[in-house]
């Protein structure tokens, strides 16, 4: 459809051109939202997890065997915490014009992440309980399967930060070439001005959820790995 459009005569220059400033402010807003909701979704669990424990129907809060193992958790949270610090190194990087080292820690927070996502993984396969035993499994297995998905999702946009970064680091100066980070070859110029100047501010708002994750997670720990 875009080589079609190319072809007929669709004067470009009314749509492209948007500064990446705007987009940046845009990012943050919507990283600013996707915490807020990120937090309102992760309360449900929270409160699942004092008022069932407050009610502790027939001593079904946490029977006897329902024990999470420390040492896992423990290894699970250091991971996600350690990449988000990781993260927020490599934005310091990237302000001080560090590309090099930014994309180094970018790396490792990737890696570093993904490690706490397989070792959750086994983490399950260890537990001697499953989700149907209490009160306290079931709000254990739903806390931490959807924490394992919103921080796959955030090292899916690690990733993709990262991606973009690379690919045009011999040419961050200058830029690529018009309309090839719109995909679409016919295009004579770019969507915003300059679209590499949007890693910064990509990798900023990362940096703010993925601390706000690893925060959740935090929290997650103390709870059900500790009280």
């Amino acid at each position: 459809m875009a080589d079609s459009l190319a072809h007929e005569g669709v004067v470009y220059e009314i749509v492209e051109g948007e500064p990446p400033e705007l987009m940046g402010r845009n990012l943050r807003a919507g990283a600013y939202l996707f915490a807020g909701g990120t937090a309102f979704f992760f309360l449900c669990f929270l409160f699942a997890f004092f008022y069932l424990r407050a009610l502790d129907n027939g001593g079904m809060w946490k029977p006897k065997g329902v024990d999470t193992s420390v040492g896992w958790g423990t290894a699970v949270v250091a991971c996600y915490v350690v990449s988000a610090l990781l993260v927020r190194l490599g934005l310091a990087d990237h302000r001080a014009t560090r590309r090099r080292q930014w994309r180094q820690k970018g790396a490792a927070a990737l890696l570093v992440g993904i490690a706490g996502l397989v070792l959750q993984a086994i983490a399950w396969t260890h537990q001697g309980f499953g989700p149907a035993d209490g009160g306290f499994a079931s709000v254990y297995f739903g806390w931490t399967a959807f924490l394992f998905l919103f921080v796959f999702g955030t090292m899916y946009w690690l990733e993709t930060v990262l991606a973009t970064s690379l690919r045009y680091r011999k040419i961050e100066r200058g830029g690529p070439p018009p309309g090839h980070a719109s995909g679409d070859p016919g295009r004579p110029g770019h969507d915003i001005a300059d679209p590499l100047s949007l890693v910064r501010p990509q990798l900023a708002t990362l940096s703010f959820y993925w601390t706000f994750l690893a925060a959740i997670a935090v929290l997650a720990w103390i709870l059900l790995y500790l009280v």
